[in-house]
């Protein structure tokens, strides 16, 4: 089996380096252009590329998709198969150039929550199981048929980071399995429409900076799941009065506390030392860890002393 990756984050990079271990032929990798990022703008290289090179693949950074000369560099591969981990919406020429398809690895149960922030959305609706999904890449978004899916639990503790970082090993895992069993030729090829769903289908939508400002009407539940749905990134926020000033407030952590005589929503309680807790519908959320804006993270003890 010869394969060319095609990702970008770190999340995708587990799956890079389960089937170059597995002994799965990569003849290239393709990834985003490098672009400049953070405050000092300086030229940043995707994870992919950089471990990518690590390993001495060839890396194609091409800026259009459809550009003759990297779909003409893509066919000289020869790859039989394509296989996709976190990586943009390819057009049907790339998809449809491998003999054997294009795959793509989905964190979750398809076809729930078809979209960007699978991860983030299922922990904000309070869902607790989640998994990812190995399906073959058509016209539609998340919507090809299905190889094969592995589940996994999701712990009321978790943040969309702790679940990050365990579906990227687990699904590392799981991509790598169906790769072999469709050079093996058993693998199951499931149209999404025969799945039974006994629920309503929720999609995953890419999340933007105004819908993570948190709605202290809400009840403590939503609130909960909603602040570490969001945690680390893109990240829940509030405005607060810190030093007679009402500034931007990101929570990456905090807790529940049922209380059925509670003063209006957003209103802040604290002895000023441990503790600072926001009134909801049915009780408080408990900060425990936030940022101030221009400041580092810090729990929220350091956050108090320095006020």
């Amino acid at each position: 089996m010869r394969i060319i990756f095609m990702g970008t984050p770190q999340f995708a990079v587990a799956s890079l380096e389960a089937l170059i271990e597995a002994g799965i032929e990569v003849a290239a990798v393709v990834t985003t252009p490098d672009k400049p990022a953070g405050r000092g703008q300086k030229i940043q290289q995707s994870a992919v590329k950089q471990f990518a090179e690590s390993k001495g693949l060839p890396v194609l950074q091409p800026e259009k998709l459809r550009d003759p000369v990297f779909l003409e560099t893509m066919r000289g591969y020869n790859a039989q198969l394509f296989v996709i981990v976190a990586f943009r919406m390819l057009p049907e020429e790339v998809w449809k150039m491998p003999p054997m398809g294009a795959i793509n690895l989905h964190a979750s149960i398809l076809p729930q929550y078809r979209g960007a922030a699978p991860i983030n959305w299922a922990i904000i609706n309070g869902e607790t199981i989640t998994g990812t999904t190995v399906f073959f890449i058509n016209r539609e978004i998340d919507k090809g048929n299905i190889i094969s899916f592995r589940k996994e639990e999701i712990t009321p503790q978790d943040t969309a980071g702790t679940l990050h970082d365990r579906l990227m090993k687990t699904g590392a895992i799981h991509l790598t399995e169906a790769v072999k069993e469709i050079a093996s030729g058993n693998f199951n090829n499931i149209p999404q429409e025969k799945i039974n769903v006994e629920e309503q289908l929720k999609t995953a939508p890419k999340i933007y900076k105004d819908m993570c400002k948190i709605d202290w009407t809400n009840n403590i539940a939503d609130l909960h799941n909603f602040i570490r749905g969001l945690s680390p990134y893109p990240c829940a926020w509030m405005h607060m009065p810190v030093k007679d000033t009402d500034m931007m407030v990101k929570v990456f952590e905090a807790e529940p506390i049922y209380d059925s005589d509670v003063p209006a929503a957003g209103t802040i309680n604290s002895d000023r030392k441990t503790y600072l807790r926001i009134a909801a519908k049915n009780g408080w959320i408990n900060i425990r860890n936030l940022q101030l804006e221009g400041k580092k993270r810090m729990g929220i003890a350091e956050f108090l002393r320095g006020l």
